[in-house]
């Protein structure tokens, strides 16, 4: 109890997880404590944190689970019995491990006050770990004191500053499960030629960066492993044949590599053989026949390799336990099955690409399929097709030459991506068991009220969570009936050509994290109803016309805010700091007007360099236990002078653009305590003033545009210090005096300066001539004897002609249809 007391004082359990912790209570009756039935004493805890992995969000919530730091030594020392511990998917800060010993370890007793170490005496056979995603551990050097380990799972841990990781955990003899998936490890010994595991049965060493061939020491393993995934961990070279000394294995996983040459024969030497993942790699040539005699194989996945030649039942003949089939080449494979063959299979997962013009005849006897993929194919897609697929719970036919008109089909499976396929007609119709369905990048027509206003959709349960049909032709308006469709998490309607104003009902959706309604031709204000939508965390209407104030009653806890390229006027009301998760306010292109709120500067996310470990993406599970799909969220950002998309990395992206407006003013100094910002950009607005010397604070700062502004004064010395600064324009402004000193300002080119005439000093061409008694730097005019006349004729000129320039190129960057034709024109 003393121990157990200790541990619980060492942490901090913001649910009360160990409330039951009491002395009032016997502790084999504490929450998570394991206690022998004969001689009641502790042999296990078990605390593992229980996690619902959001629908939709920037990171899994662990603010109930445990926190702090373990400290191991000291529990292994006082509870000499204990044999097994939980702490999976917690999130622990620290492990605590002293090396004292003491020589006297036998008649220990409880408690303890000298903290003694003998751990050597430990007997804990079970140590979980996993998943503490902020456990940062420097090194294993403890480990060898726990020689009687049987399991260890340090999986998601960051080992990256332990490089002996491999000769510390040889040391441990009983090993036989080992799981040290993405821990930043860099070093696979690939030279040594023994590593002295004489028990190991299970080793995953997946998501790491090992840059190496595959270890000689892996196929000297005398025990029998019969699990070995090593995946997604930059390993090199060819698959050498003495994988096979290791002949128990059962589940091969090297998906994700950089493996080379020919998938070998011998592969179908394996007796015991279930699962053979070598899919995402670089594997040439053809699918050798031998595979097809592995009659063990469940999975096999050879898909997304430059492999060739034919694919026939031969590789597949004698494969009847075969439940997962991945067949997908990145050149050109042919599928060349006699019409009439029947597999001794029946698939539950089948992805594939093929050049055939029609699905191979054997797909239609597979009755028992729930996960179908089929990509950058060209088949057609009959009415046979569709009924055979509304059986299949996943359906992935993305990036496809379907031409098929979709009027008058009905979608029936829960997860639906069909994307990028040239579909054509008005849109499908969805059963009640579609949950996620993606139609975007298709040539699909018609108006949204075909699907969101059917009269079957009043009468039965709407359980959509995703919706995207952006990138297609829909025309008409928003439509008012979104009340019937209130399970709604994202919806993704960018990119067509819809009219109108937003509807009220849009108001309903009181579970939204993301609504794209980017470049369409919608108009007025937006709805106060979206007041709502209290969760609402991604907010993109750019390139419409829509007019009014900026809405200050958005969801406090939104990440993103995409107003850019519409009518908006007023001013940016101070509740807008309120926003204080916000990652990205883009609210360039309109007609905003007034001051910069000064408590911008209390966006608290912006005010640390902390960017999200997880991706802005929705997830799904899969019907694969374990198997989760994200569809990332994703915006178009004006960064570093130009026009960039950011999906994936839109997590990593802090941003505030206010430019092409008409603020006025001066740049408040508190914009620049947020250190966490990225990309600042204020141009083509009225603002005025000297550039706040408080600019220096901004660290981590990449891309800075104050051009077109009124700015003057010089510019501030601390502006020098930003490293990582990779992008500047301070042109057409008033600014004087000498360009500070320093790599980083004379770096950029005349281009970051133009349009001041007072400025001096590299990398302009103007000679700055320094006062023994100022400080103060006055250009020198090189032409003195010169007209006064033509110089500022010229610049006269060339300033107007630049911001007429300036203006029109904002017109096309910002202005999608303006943009694509004025491309056309150069190409005619």
């Amino acid at each position: 109890m003393h121990a157990l007391l200790n541990f619980k004082q060492g942490v901090t359990d913001p649910s009360a997880v160990l409330s039951s912790w009491t002395t009032q209570l016997d502790c084999c009756h504490w929450k998570g404590v394991i206690c022998s039935n004969i001689t009641s004493r502790v042999t296990g805890i078990t605390l593992p944190c229980s996690t619902t992995p959001p629908i939709y969000s920037d990171g899994e919530d662990k603010s109930h689970c445990l926190t702090g730091s373990i400290h191991l030594s000291l529990l292994l020392v006082e509870l000499e019995f204990l044999d097994y511990l939980n702490l999976r998917n917690n999130d622990f800060l620290a492990l605590q491990f002293d090396y004292l010993h003491n020589h006297n370890c036998h008649n220990r007793s409880i408690p303890t006050s000298s903290h003694s170490q003998c751990v050597n005496y430990s007997i804990l056979r079970h140590l979980d770990l996993a998943y503490n995603w902020n456990l940062v551990i420097n090194n294993l050097k403890w480990l060898p004191n726990i020689s009687s380990l049987e399991y260890l799972n340090l999986r998601d841990i960051d080992l990256s500053k332990e490089s002996n990781w491999l000769q510390l955990v040889t040391m441990l003899p009983s090993l036989s499960f080992l799981n040290m998936d993405d821990c930043q490890l860099k070093d696979l010994s690939s030279s040594l030629q023994y590593a002295n595991f004489t028990k190991l049965e299970f080793l995953s060493l997946s998501a790491n960066e090992f840059n190496s061939e595959l270890p000689k020491w892996l196929f000297n393993l005398s025990s029998g492993i019969y699990q070995l995934d090593l995946s997604s961990s930059s390993l090199i070279g060819h698959l050498p044949k003495d994988l096979l000394n290791l002949r128990e294995l059962e589940d091969l996983n090297m998906e994700d590599n950089n493996f080379d040459g020919p998938i070998p024969d011998w592969l179908g030497g394996f007796k015991h053989l279930e699962t053979l993942i070598l899919g995402v790699n670089k594997f040439s040539g053809s699918i050798p026949t031998n595979l097809g005699n592995l009659s063990t194989l469940i999975i096999l996945d050879v898909a997304s390799n430059p492999l060739t030649g034919v694919v026939s039942e031969r590789n597949l003949a004698k494969l009847s336990k075969l439940k997962g089939l991945g067949i997908y080449s990145y050149v050109e494979l042919i599928f060349d099955f006699d019409s009439d063959w029947i597999p001794p299979f029946q698939l539950e997962e089948l992805v594939i690409k093929f050049s055939n013009p029609n699905l191979p005849a054997w797909f239609y006897t597979q009755r028992s399929l729930e996960r179908l993929t089929i990509s950058d194919s060209s088949f057609e897609a009959p009415d046979k097709f569709w009924q055979f697929v509304s059986s299949v719970i996943e359906l992935e036919l993305e990036g496809n030459l379907i031409d098929r008109d979709m009027s008058n089909v009905l979608l029936n499976s829960t997860f639906i991506d069909i994307s990028s396929n040239g579909l054509k007609g008005w849109l499908p119709q969805l059963s009640a068991n579609v949950v996620f369905v993606s139609l975007s990048n298709n040539l699909l027509s018609g108006e949204l009220s075909s699907l969101l206003c059917d009269h079957n959709v009043s009468n039965r349960k709407i359980n959509v969570l995703y919706l995207d049909i952006s990138f297609n032709n829909l025309s008409g308006g928003l439509t008012n009936c979104w009340k019937n469709w209130k399970s709604l998490v994202a919806i993704h309607l960018g990119s067509n050509n819809l009219s109108g104003k937003i509807p009220p009902s849009l108001g309903f959706l009181s579970n939204l994290n993301s609504l794209h309604l980017h470049e369409n031709k919608l108009h007025g204000e937006i709805p106060l109803s979206l007041q709502n939508c209290r969760s609402l965390l991604v907010f993109n209407v750019r390139n419409n016309q829509l007019s009014g104030n900026i809405p200050d009653w958005i969801s406090h806890g939104v990440l993103a805010l995409q107003l850019r390229s519409n009518d908006f006027s007023g001013k940016i009301s101070p509740q807008i700091c309120e926003m204080s998760s916000l990652i990205v306010l883009d609210i360039a292109q309109n007609t905003i007007s007034g001051h910069i709120p000064s408590c911008l500067g209390n966006i608290k996310t912006l005010l640390f360099n902390n960017v999200s470990r997880n991706k802005l993406s929705i997830r799904f599970p899969s019907s694969y236990p374990g198997r989760y799909y994200f569809s990332d969220d994703s915006l178009e950002l004006v960064t570093k002078g130009q026009v960039l998309e950011y999906d994936r990395n839109l997590h990593f992206m802090t941003l505030i653009d206010m430019s092409c407006n008409n603020l006025s003013g001066t740049i408040p100094p508190q914009l620049f305590s947020l250190i966490g910002l990225h990309s600042l950009n204020l141009s083509n607005n009225k603002l005025e003033g000297e550039i706040p010397n408080e600019i220096g604070n901004m660290k981590n700062l990449e891309s800075l545009d104050f051009s077109t502004n009124q700015l003057g004064g010089e510019i501030p010395q601390s502006l020098s210090r930003l490293s990582f600064l990779g992008y500047l324009n301070l042109s057409f402004n008033n600014l004087t005096g000498k360009i500070p000193s320093g790599t980083q300002l004379q770096g950029f080119s005349t281009l970051s300066y133009m349009g001041n005439d007072d400025l001096c000093g590299p990398p302009l061409t103007k000679i700055c001539f320094q006062d023994d008694k100022h400080k103060d730097t006055e250009p020198v005019d090189e032409h003195r004897n010169q007209s006064e006349f033509l110089p500022w004729f010229y610049i006269g000129m060339e300033s107007g002609f630049v911001t007429g320039f300036l203006g029109v190129c904002c017109a096309i960057i910002f202005n999608k249809k303006l943009r694509h034709a004025f491309f056309k024109f150069l190409m005619t």
